[in-house]
């Protein structure tokens, strides 16, 4: 009898194509699901929205805040510049969510001068920053009242953002306690 060096046995056939096209789709897609937050080193944040400074400014004067919403509008003045902003709440990536239904308007305040065509009205964005105050004025015929926030951090987000969501898949076992 003849001995005979084989280079696939028939008990290693494990590591047949499918199989390894089957593992690089499946970690791709649990590495893909793994979005973080924008902000991530935030601290202790109010879960406040404008529409609450608005009713009780003072309460919430020095609160710490991430907001979210579309661009209204860029104003430069003398030492600062003001984005208005008309808010929508934002998801666990704190990303806006423009189809849900607004929460109020703010003021961005941001030091130095900004370049308008960096903060177009119409885009999205996401501020992490502290309630300064609010101010009063117009939107159309209507008095309203601003609440002021002085910016630490600002996400413009790209067009289209909410068509780039990838579905998150959580897998995992154990026990979650609420």
């Amino acid at each position: 009898m003849r001995w005979r060096c084989t280079s696939r046995l028939p008990e290693q056939r494990w590591f047949a194509p499918w199989r390894l096209a089957f593992l690089l789709a499946a970690t791709a897609l649990l590495l893909g699901a793994c979005a973080a937050p924008v902000f991530r080193n935030v601290g202790n944040l109010s879960p406040i929205m404008p529409s609450d400074v608005q009713q009780s400014p003072e309460r919430h004067l020095g609160s710490d805040v991430v907001w979210g919403g579309r661009i209204i509008g860029v104003a430069n003045r003398e030492q600062t510049s003001e984005v208005e902003v008309i808010g929508y709440p934002l998801d666990r990536d704190q990303q806006p969510m423009p189809d849900a239904p607004t929460v109020g308007r703010f003021i961005i305040v941001l030091p130095g001068f900004v370049e308008p065509f960096d903060y177009p009205a119409g885009r999205h964005l996401s501020v992490h920053g502290r309630v300064s105050g609010t101010r009063l004025g117009q939107v159309e015929e209507h008095e309203y009242l601003y609440p002021l926030l002085q910016a630490r951090e600002v996400k413009v987000w790209p067009w289209g953002f909410i068509f780039d969501k990838k579905p998150r898949i959580n897998v995992g076992v154990g026990v979650m306690i609420r």
